[in-house]
């Protein structure tokens, strides 16, 4: 599995057409088995066999029905993880501006520069060495700000300094849930059902059209691709550095945005 998924990753072309190839080689072996059996076979047993073939191909669409609400499913997971990451960082760093005390400022900077970390992780490229780099930066940056949120407490024990305290233990729990999203992957054995159930299918397809002396190139070659099209889809869906469908980082480009030129503080209106 993870030289398929190596192949996806320098080329998702490349691993479409492996996909491609192998699917119409297991309906061509079925084919050429079928066309042997067929001068000892009668009708019925034909028949019997379209049975079987369809019962397959039924069980293979249930199997990509379930890998794809899966994969779906840890993709918006992981969009949603980054939206609350953000959200989290932005409330933080809006209170850290509001409390009028220089550690309070401080963590707003170190906010910043841990957005811009979070960023790294997202972009980041599968099995890349900046990973366990940027994991470790952001570990640091979570420690300092601890450190000055807890001498900030020590100081200044009011409602104010909590709510600052919750909104930072936010931030650090949305990256945790952030980072295991991107750790929930594929299990292997549902990708080895999913490609395993889509050979035997499409060899059993051969197998059926061989007994009956038909040779539908065109259309089995159009199902196959339909098929390698699904699993593609499916697949890339389930990588969270792989493919195209990757989780948007505008998030996170609008809030680093927002940090730019901190919070004015207007002064009051007069009375009339």
């Amino acid at each position: 599995m993870e030289l398929l998924a190596d192949l996806a990753a320098s080329s998702v072309l490349a691993f479409s057409l492996l996909l491609f190839v192998t699917q119409w080689l297991a309906l061509k072996v079925g084919h050429t088995l079928g066309v042997r059996q067929r001068t000892s076979w009668g009708t019925s047993e034909a028949e019997g066999v379209g049975v079987v073939v369809g019962g397959l191909l039924g069980l293979l669409a249930f199997v990509l029905a379930l890998t794809l609400s899966y994969s779906s499913t840890r993709f918006d997971e992981r969009r949603a993880g980054a939206l609350a990451e953000v959200n989290a960082i932005g409330t933080a760093w809006l209170r850290g501006q509001a409390i009028d005390h220089p550690r309070s400022r401080e963590i707003s900077k170190l906010l910043e520069t841990y957005t811009l970390a979070r960023k790294e992780f997202m972009l980041a490229p599968r099995r890349s060495p900046a990973l366990d780099e940027i994991n470790t930066r952001s570990s640091a940056l979570q420690t300092e700000i601890w450190g000055h949120l807890s001498a900030l407490a020590r100081e200044r024990s009011d409602p104010i300094i909590a709510s600052l305290m919750a909104s930072i233990n936010d931030v650090f729990d949305a990256s945790s849930a952030e980072r295991f999203a991107f750790e929930s992957r594929l299990a292997p054995q549902l990708f080895w059902l999913l490609i395993g159930m889509a050979l035997v299918s499409m060899a059993a397809l051969g197998y059926q059209l061989g007994l009956k002396g038909q040779k539908t190139y065109i259309l089995s070659g159009l199902l196959v691709a339909v098929w390698t099209a699904v699993i593609v889809v499916i697949l890339d869906l389930s990588a969270p550095r792989l493919g195209t469908f990757r989780t948007s980082l505008s998030v996170y480009d609008w809030t680093l945005e927002g940090f730019k030129g901190g919070v004015s503080i207007p002064q009051p209106s007069l009375p009339n």
